[in-house]
């Protein structure tokens, strides 16, 4: 799947949104990517995720995959049906005391994990569920993403895949100039 192809997929589900939007990061941006909107639709979820497994696969050929963990809430489905197409379990990493935390599930030690997310712009909730994988003794063999918005300024220490990769103009929130013009930004989730 092409990026144009993904790009149109969002814009189709209407996961990108223009107007005025405050980011999880802080962040203020004309453009928003609510991923759910397009992950309402299994087969579109389904579709996506599974050209997200091809691309992984087909850089780390003989990586191992044990599992898929995603943080809650935007991660779930696309740890999930990443999982499918990786013939592997999924598990996630929730909000508790304002840190992600693993409540229901527990990192086996040894076991080889991909860290599977909605969209990144900055990559903090990816960040600390890689510091889960490894504080429980797991290794991260890869990190995939739908959508890197960061357009690949995100880092991290392993193999780092998306299915589009775009640099959206972002603005601090004191030098944005929507809301100089007296618009308020809105955060509709991801």
């Amino acid at each position: 799947m092409t990026s144009n192809e993904v790009l149109r997929r969002l814009e189709q589900t209407g996961a990108l949104l223009n107007g005025h939007f405050e980011l999880r990061s802080g962040l203020h941006s004309d453009r928003y990517f609510q991923c759910a909107n397009a992950l309402r639709y299994p087969r579109v979820a389904g579709d996506l995720c599974a050209a997200l497994a091809a691309r992984l696969r087909a850089a780390l050929p003989d990586a191992a995959v044990d599992a898929v963990i995603a943080p809650a809430l935007g991660g779930i489905i696309v740890g999930h049906e990443l999982a499918r197409a990786l013939d592997a379990p999924c598990i996630f990493a929730e909000k508790q005391d304002g840190r992600l935390a693993l409540r229901r599930f527990r990192i086996d030690a040894g076991r080889s994990y991909v860290v599977a997310e909605d969209v990144i712009t900055r990559g903090g909730r990816v960040q600390e569920t890689v510091d889960i994988v490894e504080a429980g003794g797991g290794r991260v063999a890869a990190i995939a993403v739908l959508v890197d918005r960061s357009g690949g300024a995100a880092r991290f220490r392993y193999p780092t895949f998306s299915l589009l990769e775009m640099t959206p103009v972002t603005w601090q929130p004191e030098a944005c100039p929507l809301c100089a013009g007296g618009d308020k930004p809105v955060h509709p989730g991801s």
